[in-house]
C-alpha cells in the first residue's frame, strides 16, 4: 500500500511536469509580487530601523521566503474534492482499496514537490540576487525550516480537505472556498506579518492554526525566533497537525453517508 501511495506522488509530479512552462512564468510573477511588497515595506519603514520586531532586511527576507514557501504548500485540493463530490466520481473512490483522504494528501504532496524543486528553489535564488535577502548561515536553521515547511503543507492541506468535504453538506461550497483562501493568506501572516497586528488580534490568531502555515516558519528563517524558542514554535505546528486530524476524521466519517450526485 505504501508503494501505491508513492506512485500517486510520482504520477502527480509527472502531471505537473507536463505544464511546467506555467510555473516558469510564475517565478517571474512571484518575483514581481515580492518586488512590489519590498518597495511597499521600504516606504512604510522610512527611516525607522525596526517595526513589528523586524528590521528592513528581515522583512524583505520574510516576504521573499513566505511567498516562495506558499508555492510549495499551496494546492487546490478543496476545489478538486468539491468537483468530485458534485459529479459523483467520489463514489468510485469509496470502493477502491485505499484511503481517499490519504490519496488526496499524496496528490497534494506530489504537486508540492514539483513546485518546490522547479518553482520555490529557483525562484528564491533569483529573488536573492534582486533584493537584499539575508539567508540563514546556520545549517540547523535550514533543517528546522524545511521540516516546518513540510508541516505547513500538512496543515494547509488538512484545512483544504476539510473545506472540500463541506461540499457533502452544503452542495455548493464555492463561497466557503473563497473565504478560506482569503482567511489563510491574511491570518497566516502572508500579507501582513502577525507581529504587526494589535495585541488582541495576535491573541486571537494564536488560537487559530493559520500562523503555523506561514508566520512561524518565516520567523524562524529570518531569525526573529531563535534559540530554544525555535523548538517551541515547531511544537505548535505539530500540535495543530494532530488537532486538525479530529475534525477531518469526523467530517469524512459523516460525509460518506451523505453522497448524492448533482450532475449527470
Amino acid at each position: 500500500m505504501v508503494s501505491a501511495y508513492l506512485d500517486i506522488i510520482r504520477i502527480r509530479f509527472l502531471m505537473m511536469l507536463a505544464y511546467r512552462v506555467n510555473y516558469y512564468s510564475g517565478i517571474i510573477i512571484y518575483a514581481l509580487n515580492i518586488g512590489a511588497y519590498y518597495f511597499l515595506w521600504k516606504a512604510i519603514y522610512g527611516t525607522k530601523e525596526l517595526l513589528g520586531g523586524m528590521t528592513v532586511t528581515q522583512m524583505t527576507t520574510y516576504v521573499a521566503v513566505s511567498w516562495m514557501a506558499r508555492a510549495f504548500y499551496f494546492n487546490n485540493l478543496d476545489r478538486e474534492i468539491a468537483n468530485e463530490i458534485k459529479d459523483g466520481s467520489v463514489a468510485i473512490q469509496f470502493i477502491r482499496p485505499y484511503n481517499y483522504i490519504v490519496v488526496k494528501m499524496m496528490q497534494g504532496l506530489g504537486e508540492g514537490l514539483f513546485r518546490f524543486f522547479l518553482f520555490s528553489v529557483p525562484g528564491m535564488v533569483i529573488v536573492a540576487f534582486l533584493f537584499p535577502v539575508q539567508l540563514p548561515s546556520d545549517p540547523l536553521t535550514w533543517v528546522i525550516f524545511l521540516a516546518m515547511l513540510f508541516f505547513s503543507f500538512l496543515i494547509n492541506t488538512q484545512i483544504n480537505i476539510i473545506t472540500g468535504l463541506f461540499a457533502f453538506f452544503l452542495e455548493n461550497n464555492e463561497g466557503m472556498m473563497r473565504m478560506k483562501r482569503v482567511t489563510v493568506d491574511l491570518f497566516s501572516g502572508l500579507v501582513v506579518p502577525m507581529s504587526f497586528f494589535p495585541g488582541w488580534a495576535q491573541d486571537l490568531m494564536n488560537l487559530l492554526p493559520f500562523p503555523a502555515i506561514t508566520y512561524l516558519p518565516g520567523s524562524v528563517f529570518t531569525g526573529k525566533v531563535a534559540g530554544s524558542a525555535v523548538y517551541n514554535v515547531f511544537a505548535i505546528q505539530i500540535v495543530w497537525f494532530v488537532l486538525l486530524i479530529v475534525p477531518l476524521y469526523v467530517l469524512w466519517r459523516g460525509a460518506r453517508t451523505r453522497l448524492f450526485v448533482q450532475g449527470g
